[in-house]
C-alpha cells in the first residue's frame, strides 16, 4: 500500500543526535530515545541474569528489606568493645588489601592509628611491623562497620552503634573528626593524634552518656528531614549535625561532665558540618545488609574504595568482592593543592550512594557544587539519570525539587550494564602522600569493568542452578 504524499511523517531515533538533527532539518517530527547499547562483551550473561527466574522475586524482596529497616543510635562505645577489636589489629576502608598495595592516605592513617594505640612512638616506626604482620588489618565491611575515607579504626576509638529495632542488627562507625588534616585523609601529625585522644578520652565518653540518658535517637527520621533541608547526607551534612546536636544537647548539659568538655563537645560538634557523615553511613549500611545474600538478586550492596582498589558486593553474591582501579575525582581543589597532589577514590562512604543519597540525591542539595565541582542542572540530571540504574525509589527520602519523588536507590548490576551509566558518587580527595591530608572534593565515578565482572558471576550462579554451569546461552 502506498502511503500518501501529504501523510505526517514521524520518526524514533536512538543513537547519535546526527540522525534526529538531520531530519529536524527537513521538517520531520523526531522522537528521540536516550538509547545505549549494553557494556560490550556483557550480552550472553545479560540474557542469562535477565531470563533467570529468580530475578524479579529476588529485587523486590532485596529492596523492601532495604526499605524497610530503621536506624537508631543506641550507643556509643570503643571499637574494642564493640567489635572486638584487639591490640595491633585495625580496620581500612574499601575491599582487602595488602600492605605493599596500601595507597598513601590509607597508610598514613594506619600508621598514625597504630602511634595512637602507644604502639610505636613515632607513625614511621609502625611501616615495618605493617609490612611483616606484626600489626594486621581487614576491611571494616567485614566487621558490619563502615569508615569514612581511609576508614581505619584502632581499638581505642569510640564508635557510634546503630540499630534496627525489629532485626536487633547493628552497624557501626567511628567519629567524625572535622576536615583538613585529619587521620582519615591520611595525616599523622601530633596535633593530628592530640585531637583523636581528646575524641577518646572527653568526646566518646560525653556522646555515650548523652545517648544513653537521651534513649535511641531516630537516624532514619533525622535523614528523612535533612533529605528536605538541604542535605545530600554525603558530602553536606549540615541540616543532619544540627537536629543531633538539638536531639543530645539537654542530656550533654546535664551529663554531669566538667562544664568545659561539655562546652567543648558542644562547640566541636557544632563547628563540624561533617558529623553527622558518620551516622548516615551505618544507617546506610544497616538497611542494605538487610538485602545480603538473597539468591538470585542483582543488586548491589555495598560500594566502597581503599585508595588503590574500588569494589562492589552484589547481593545475589554474598560476600565476593568485584574489584577495580580506584578513580581519581574530577573537582575542585584546596589551596594549591591540584589533580597530580590527589589520590585516588578512597572509603566507605560510598555506601551513601548505594542507598540512594550522596551523589544519587544531589537534586536535593544543590549548593553541594560549590564543594565538588559542576553546576546546578548537572546536579538535577545526574539524579535523574540515577533512576535508569536502581530497582526502587525511598519514599522516605523524598526530593521536593523532583515533586517529592523518592531517591533512587537499589542500584541493579544488571541496568548498570544495559544502560552503560555508572553509579555516580561525590567524595573528598585525599592528598596521594601519607600525612599530607584533605585536598579537595570532587566528583567520581566507579571503574566500569566491574560490574560485568558481577555480572558474570550471577550468570554463572543462574545457569549453575539449571544444570549448565559456565554455558553461555546460544553455546
Amino acid at each position: 500500500m502506498n502511503r500518501p504524499s501529504d501523510a505526517p511523517t514521524s520518526v524514533t531515533t536512538a543513537g547519535a543526535e546526527l540522525f534526529a538533527t538531520a531530519l529536524t532539518s527537513q521538517a520531520v517530527e523526531v522522537s528521540q530515545v536516550d538509547w545505549r547499547p549494553p557494556m560490550p562483551g556483557t550480552e550472553n550473561d545479560l540474557a542469562t541474569v535477565m531470563a533467570d527466574p529468580l530475578r524479579h522475586a529476588a529485587n523486590q524482596r532485596a529492596a523492601q528489606a532495604m526499605l524497610d529497616v530503621r536506624a537508631m543510635l543506641v550507643d556509643v562505645v570503643p571499637a574494642a568493645e564493640a567489635l572486638g577489636l584487639e591490640r595491633g589489629h585495625f580496620l581500612h576502608a574499601g575491599p582487602p588489601i595488602t600492605w605493599d598495595r596500601t595507597s598513601g592516605p590509607l597508610r598514613g592513617a594506619l600508621l598514625g592509628a597504630a602511634a595512637l594505640e602507644g604502639i610505636v612512638p613515632d607513625p614511621a616506626d609502625a611501616a615495618t611491623l605493617f609490612e611483616t604482620g606484626g600489626l594486621t588489618f581487614e576491611p571494616c565491611h567485614h566487621r558490619s562497620a563502615v569508615g569514612p575515607m581511609a576508614g581505619v579504626v584502632s581499638p581505642s576509638m569510640w564508635m557510634f552503634v546503630v540499630e534496627d529495632p525489629d532485626s536487633g542488627r547493628r552497624t557501626y562507625c567511628s567519629l567524625n573528626e572535622g576536615l583538613g588534616k585529619v587521620l582519615r585523609y591520611g595525616a599523622y601529625a601530633p596535633d593530628v593524634l592530640d585531637r583523636l585522644r581528646w575524641m577518646s578520652n572527653v568526646l566518646g565518653p560525653s556522646l555515650r552518656d548523652a545517648v544513653r540518658a537521651t534513649g535511641p535517637i531516630d537516624i532514619t527520621g533525622i535523614l528523612t528531614q535533612m533529605v528536605q533541608m538541604g542535605d545530600e547526607a554525603h558530602n553536606r551534612n549540615r541540616a543532619g549535625t544540627l537536629m543531633l546536636l538539638r536531639d543530645l544537647s539537654p542530656a550533654l548539659v546535664s551529663s554531669g561532665h566538667p562544664a568545659t568538655d561539655v562546652s567543648d563537645v558542644l562547640r566541636f560538634i557544632g563547628g563540624n558540618d561533617h558529623f553527622f557523615l558518620n551516622l548516615a553511613m551505618p544507617a546506610c549500611k544497616l538497611a542494605l545488609d538487610a538485602a545480603r545474600d538473597i539468591e538470585g538478586s542483582t543488586m548491589v550492596v555495598a560500594m566502597a574504595r581503599n585508595g588503590t582498589d574500588f569494589g562492589i558486593q552484589v547481593s545475589g553474591t554474598g560476600d565476593e568482592w568485584f574489584t577495580g582501579p580506584a578513580q581519581l575525582a574530577d573537582g575542585l581543589f584546596i589551596g594549591d593543592f591540584g589533580p597530580e597532589d590527589a589520590n585516588p577514590d578512597i572509603g566507605d562512604s560510598a555506601i551513601t550512594e548505594t542507598a540512594g543519597l550522596g551523589g544519587f540525591s544531589m537534586a536535593t542539595a544543590p549548593p553541594i557544587v560549590r564543594f565538588v565541582g559542576g553546576t546546578v542542572p548537572e546536579a538535577l540530571a545526574t539524579t535523574q539519570r540515577m533512576y535508569e540504574i536502581t530497582l526502587a525509589e525511598n519514599p522516605r527520602w523524598s526530593i521536593p525539587i523532583l515533586e517529592f519523588r523518592g531517591a533512587p536507590t537499589g542500584i541493579d548490576v544488571s541496568l548498570v550494564c544495559r544502560t552503560g551509566i555508572l553509579p555516580q558518587i561525590n567524595t573528598g580527595m585525599a592528598g596521594k602522600e601519607p600525612g599530607v591530608g584533605q585536598v579537595g572534593a570532587g566528583l567520581v565515578k566507579p571503574p566500569a569493568e566491574i560490574f560485568p565482572a558481577a555480572l558474570a558471576a550471577l550468570a554463572q550462579r543462574a545457569r549453575a542452578r539449571v544444570g549448565e554451569p559456565g554455558v553461555p546461552i546460544g553455546a
